[in-house]
C-alpha cells in the first residue's frame, strides 16, 4: 500500500477536496453550490478552493466560508501576442504552485468549474492520481474543459447533445447548481413588489444585465422612456455599478417616472423574481438555469462578448423549445422594449412560455453532483 493511501486511512473517513475555478459568478455560484451540497452530506469533509488571484473568487469564496489559494494564472491576449510571454510564464508559475497546493493538502477528489485556475489545477490532480470531475455549464464546451475532458472521470453538463464536445461514456447531464436563495424565498408576489415600491395592478417586467450590467439592455430601456411612461407596464432596471451614475444623469432630463424603480446592484434577486412577470436577461448558463427552474417567462439578449458566442447557444436552446423568446444585441435598442411590453400583456403566451421553460428545468443538480463527487472520493480513499 501506497503512504498516500496510508495517510488516507489514518485520516479515517474524513474526505479532502479540492474546487477550482472561477472568474465570473456564472462559475462561482455553482463552486459554492456544489460545496455547501457536499458539506451537507458529509459535514466533515475539507474543501478547498483554488482561484486565480485578482479574480471574484478571492472575495466570493470567503465571504460564503471557505477557505481559498489563488493562482497568477491569467487568459491568452489574443489581440497583443507579445503580452502571452509573460502568460506562459504565468501558467508554468501556476503549475508549479498547484502542484504544490495539491501535495500538501492531499485531496481525494477534485472538481473543476471552468475559469482560468481549473486548468493547472485538474491538470496536475489528474497527473497525480486524484480523480477528477467537470462542471460545464454551458451548451458549448469552454476551452478549459475541453482539454480537462480527456482526464476527467465524469463530466457534468447542463444541456443535452454534449457529445460534441466531451467522450460521451464520461457525461452526467445534471443541470446546472443554482444560489439556493432564489428557490427557497418564501415572499408572495405582492410582497415582492411592495419591497420594490411598486404597484400590485400592474405587469411587471425585470431587466438585468449582470452585476456589471448590460449596455446594450440600459440603451434599450433609455431609448423608449416616452413608451415606458404610456405602457401601464412597471419595471425594476438593474443597471449595474459601471453605469448607474451616468442613467440618473440622463433620467433627470425626464420628467419623473414612479412607474420605473431603478437600481444598480438588486441584492436580493429571489424578490426580484418574484416580483416579475417577465425577465429580460442575457444568457449566463447559470441565470438560465435559474430562469427554468421557477418557470419565468424570459426575453435572452445573448452578450456578443464571450467566447465562442456562447450565450447565443445557450438562449437558442431555448428558443428551440418555444422555452423563452430571443432578440439579438444590435437589434435590442430598437425592438426589445416595444417586444417586452407587447408579451407582458399577453397572459397566454406567458403561461406558455412558463410552462415550456419549466420543462428544461433540471433539480437538484449541486446534490447529484456531489454525490459523484464523493463516491470518486471515496473510491480513492479504498486504495
Amino acid at each position: 500500500m501506497s503512504n498516500f493511501a496510508n495517510q488516507n486511512n489514518d485520516m479515517g473517513k474524513r474526505l479532502r477536496i479540492i474546487i477550482s475555478g472561477g472568474g465570473t459568478g456564472g462559475h462561482i455560484f455553482p463552486a459554492i453550490s456544489i460545496a455547501n451540497a457536499i458539506k451537507d452530506k458529509r459535514p466533515d469533509t475539507e474543501i478547498l478552493f483554488v482561484g486565480a488571484e485578482g479574480r471574484m473568487e478571492m472575495q466570493r469564496v470567503p465571504a460564503a466560508g471557505y477557505e481559498i489559494k489563488g493562482l497568477p494564472i491569467c487568459g491568452f491576449d489574443r489581440k497583443h501576442l507579445l503580452k502571452n510571454i509573460s502568460v506562459l510564464l504565468k501558467i508554468w508559475k501556476s503549475q508549479r504552485l498547484a502542484k504544490a497546493i495539491i501535495k500538501e493538502f492531499k485531496p481525494m477528489a477534485a472538481v473543476g468549474v471552468g475559469g482560468y485556475a481549473s486548468g493547472p489545477t485538474l491538470n496536475k490532480c489528474a497527473d497525480m492520481g486524484i480523480p477528477c470531475l467537470i462542471q460545464e455549464q454551458n451548451s458549448y464546451a469552454g476551452v478549459t474543459n475541453k482539454l480537462l475532458a480527456k482526464k476527467a472521470e465524469k463530466i457534468c453538463v447542463a444541456y443535452e447533445g454534449m457529445e460534441r464536445f466531451f467522450p460521451a461514456e464520461k457525461i452526467v447531464l445534471t443541470g446546472n447548481p443554482v444560489r439556493q436563495a432564489l428557490l427557497e424565498t418564501t415572499i408572495t408576489h405582492a410582497e415582492a413588489l411592495s419591497q420594490f415600491g411598486l404597484s400590485p395592478e400592474r405587469k411587471t417586467i425585470l431587466l438585468v444585465g449582470g452585476s456589471l450590467g448590460a449596455r446594450t439592455i440600459n440603451e434599450s430601456v433609455l431609448r423608449h422612456l416616452d413608451l415606458i411612461e404610456s405602457s401601464g407596464v412597471q419595471f425594476i432596471w438593474q443597471t449595474g455599478k459601471y453605469y448607474h451614475e451616468q442613467i440618473k444623469e440622463q433620467l433627470k432630463k425626464h420628467q419623473p417616472l414612479p412607474m420605473l424603480h431603478v437600481t444598480d446592484f438588486i441584492s436580493d434577486m429571489g424578490a426580484a423574481y418574484k416580483a416579475a412577470d417577465l425577465v429580460i436577461s442575457r444568457a449566463g448558463a447559470s441565470s438560465i438555469s435559474e430562469f427554468c427552474l421557477i418557470g419565468k417567462p424570459v426575453i435572452l439578449v445573448p452578450s456578443p462578448n464571450v467566447a465562442e458566442d456562447h450565450q447565443t447557444k445557450n438562449a437558442m436552446a431555448l428558443v428551440n423549445k418555444d422555452a423563452a423568446l430571443y432578440v439579438k444585441d444590435a437589434d435590442a435598442p430598437d425592438t426589445l422594449l416595444p417586444l417586452a411590453i407587447k408579451t407582458v400583456e399577453d397572459d397566454s403566451r406567458l403561461a406558455s412560455l412558463s410552462k415550456n421553460i419549466l420543462k428544461m428545468a433540471l433539480p437538484n443538480s449541486a446534490s447529484i453532483i456531489a454525490d459523484a463527487v464523493i463516491e470518486m472520493a471515496e473510491n480513492m480513499h479504498k486504495y
